[in-house]
This record gives structure tokens, C-alpha cells and sequence, in this order.
């Protein structure tokens, strides 16, 4: 099998593989923009919108989208029993998304129904697969990723029909939607592999006593509220009702992850990675409450939740399942452990670029070169996972080299 066959033959080798590229490219641009702006020149990009839109939208819906589509092709079939999509799927999937991100990028120059079109396909396209086999075997706990997809591409559909003119003030709002939808995944997905992974390894390991808890009205009321936030936003309720819905999602997420065991992980960031960024995801809910009522910056707020919840639990997730789905061990190699801490870093420095406006660029580009830093090292060291053929299993009853 050639490599490029092989990285089309698993869905989360190529959108991990791509969603590593494009936060770097993406990044690259968004840097070298604001070092131009900062320092005296101006760069006009391809964009139809104005950059800090197109860096907002290409965050969220871009790279977020190449994630799902590699989360979701990989877990379904092992959540069903299916079969894996096939390499013509994948084909076809993959490159929908990346027309959508070269037509964004370059939609000064496209007419924006087209641009809409492109970017609009490929979540719908990936909703299709995998609803034709949960619908087999339909679970509470796996049809709501479905309704969580649907949020997510309404979000991206409001931003479009702003740009396309139908609308005059629903861009703010989709982009809400987008990145909230992403952090409720988290509130879903987080909470249940968090403390899973982590009981796991403890049992493991012989201990018996003292393990994670995760009691189910607590991780109810997290993922309702979070969802409920972001319906609100949607829906565009006032943002003084919706400030003690965030801090209801943030504050029970952040009891959740303390019942988990997370200093038990100290030594194991395969594991830690998780226990920290489902904790920034809630902490970053409970600064988006505090600025819908004025006590801090939303935009702070909001990239606490994109950089350190959504960015880091990505990473976290991208690592974990790139090393499991191809035979490897589950142990993160040094660089990536390293990109592992990076990216809270990266959301500590944006937060206070905000938070306090004479650091504002001095900070953003730090958060940015750190976040630059954290995808071209996972990027590297997972190259050959991504390219290279699947590590063969040892014969039973003889020891792993």
C-alpha cells in the first residue's frame, strides 16, 4: 500500500493530518498579518472578510471541522461494530473540507454563494455516514453528537448568510454557536473518556480504591447547561440570562474534574493532557459568564475556550486515538508532551492579551508563535503514524520488542 493510499485509508489519518497542517498555515498567516499591523505595513489578504473574521471562522470551522471529521469516522464504527468508511469516502469527504477552506481563504475573488456552497457541504456529507449506522443501533448517548453536528453547522450557516447579505447580525452569534458546539463536545466527550481512560489505567496499575468518580446528575447538569448555552446564543437570548447558564456549565465541569483523580496522572501526560484541558474548557465557560456580565473580557473569555479547552482537548484526543487506531503504545513522545503544555500556555498569554489591553500584542503573538510551536511538533512526530503503515502486533505469548 503507497503512503498516500494509506493516509486516505483512515479517516482520522488524514483530518488529524490535516487539521495539524492547517493550524499551522493558518496560524503562519494570522502571525505574519499582525507583526505587519504592529509594526507600521498592511497585508490585504485574499479574504472577503476582514482577517480577524477569517482567523475566527478558520479556527473554528476549520480547523474544528477536520477534527470531527477524523473523531467521528474513527469512533462510530468502533461504537456500532460497523464497518470503517471507505477510501473513496474519505477521498471525497477530505477534499470537501479543504475546498471549503481554500474558498474561504480566497472568497474576495469568489462569489459568495459559492463560497457558502463549499464551505457549507462537509458537514452535512459527514452527518450522513455516520447517521446511517448509529440509526442501526440508536444510543441517547451517541444520537447527540448528531443534534451537537447540527448546532455546529448552523453556526457556520449564520456567519455565511451575514457574508452573503441576507442577514446584518448573525455572524457574532454563528461564531459563538461554532465554538460553544465545540466546547459542549468536550463537556460530552471529556466527561466520559476523562475519567475512563484514567480508571482505567489505575486499575492498571493494581490500585483498587480511590478511583474516579463521575457521578451522573453532576455530568447531566455540565452537559445540559452547556448545551443550553449554546442554544441561548443561538437563539439570541439576552446575554445577562445566559451569564449563570456558563457559570452553571463551567463551575459543575470543574467540579467534575476534580472527582477524577487528576494528580494521579502527574507522570502520565497522555492522561494529564486530558484531566487540564477538560479543566480549561470549564474555566473558560466560567469566564465567558463572568464577561456576559461585565466582570472581564469576552474576547479573553472566548479564547481561553478555543485555544486551552477546544485546542488543547484536540490535541489531547488526536494524540491518543493516532497512537491506539495504528498499534502504538499509549505513551505521548517527548515533543508532543511538550506541545501538551505549550497550549494552555498559548491560552494563558491570549487571555491576558486581552484581559489587559497594553500587553494586548506582546501577548497575542506570543500565544500565537506558542500555539505555532505546539502543532509543528505534534505535526512532525506524528507524520510517520499518519503516513506509515500500522505497527504490527507481537505474536502471542512472545513479549513486544
Amino acid at each position: 500500500m503507497t503512503a498516500l493510499k494509506r493516509l486516505f485509508g483512515d479517516g482520522f489519518r488524514v483530518f488529524f493530518f490535516f487539521a495539524g497542517v492547517f493550524a499551522i498555515l493558518s496560524m503562519l498567516v494570522w502571525e505574519l498579518y499582525l507583526t505587519t499591523l504592529a509594526t507600521g505595513g498592511l497585508i490585504e489578504l485574499p479574504t472577503a472578510a476582514p482577517p480577524h473574521l477569517w482567523h475566527a471562522h478558520e479556527m473554528i470551522f476549520g480547523y474544528g471541522a477536520a477534527v470531527l471529521g477524523g473523531f467521528f469516522l474513527t469512533a462510530v464504527p468502533s461504537w456500532t461494530g460497523g464497518k470503517s468508511a471507505p477510501h473513496r469516502f474519505i477521498l471525497l469527504a477530505s477534499m470537501l473540507w479543504l475546498a471549503g477552506r481554500l474558498a474561504v481563504s480566497g472568497s474576495a475573488h469568489l462569489p459568495p454563494g459559492l463560497v457558502a456552497a463549499a464551505d457549507l457541504a462537509f458537514i452535512p456529507v459527514l452527518s450522513l455516514n455516520i447517521v446511517t449506522q448509529l440509526i442501526r443501533s440508536p444510543k441517547p448517548q451517541q444520537m447527540v453528537f448528531l443534534l451537537l453536528l447540527a448546532l455546529f453547522w448552523t453556526g457556520n450557516l449564520l456567519v455565511h448568510l451575514e457574508w452573503l447579505g441576507w442577514t446584518g447580525d448573525t455572524l457574532w452569534s454563528g461564531l459563538r454557536v461554532g465554538l460553544l458546539t465545540l466546547s459542549t463536545m468536550i463537556m460530552v466527550l471529556g466527561g466520559r473518556v476523562t475519567p475512563g481512560f484514567t480508571r482505567n489505567a489505575m486499575v492498571q496499575s493494581g490500585r483498587e480504591h480511590h478511583l474516579p468518580r463521575n457521578p451522573k446528575p453532576l455530568a447531566g447538569l455540565s452537559i445540559v447547561a452547556a448545551l443550553g448555552l449554546t442554544t441561548g446564543y443561538l437563539l439570541a437570548v439576552p446575554l445577562p440570562i445566559l451569564a449563570p447558564v456558563a457559570l452553571l456549565a463551567g463551575g459543575a465541569g470543574l467540579v467534575r474534574v476534580a472527582l477524577w483523580q487528576g494528580l494521579w496522572t502527574r507522570d502520565k501526560p497522555i492522561l494529564w493532557t486530558l484531566h487540564l484541558s477538560y479543566a480549561v474548557n470549564a474555566a473558560g465557560l466560567v469566564a465567558l459568564g463572568l464577561a456576559n456580565l461585565n466582570l472581564t473580557s469576552e474576547v479573553a473569555a472566548l479564547h481561553l475556550l478555543g485555544i486551552g479547552g477546544v485546542g488543547g482537548m484536540t490535541l489531547a484526543m488526536m494524540t491518543r486515538a493516532s497512537l491506539g487506531h495504528t498499534g502504538r503504545a499509549l505513551i505521548a513522545p517527548g515533543p508532543v508532551v511538550l506541545a501538551y503544555a505549550l497550549v494552555p500556555l498559548a491560552a494563558l498569554a491570549r487571555f491576558a492579551g486581552s484581559a489587559i489591553p497594553s500587553l494586548y500584542t506582546p501577548a497575542v503573538l506570543t500565544a500565537g508563535a506558542l500555539w505555532l510551536l505546539a502543532f509543528t511538533l505534534f505535526t512532525l512526530t506524528y507524520w510517520p503514524v499518519f503516513w506509515g503503515p500500522r505497527v504490527p502486533r507481537a505474536p502471542a505469548g512472545r513479549p513486544p520488542s
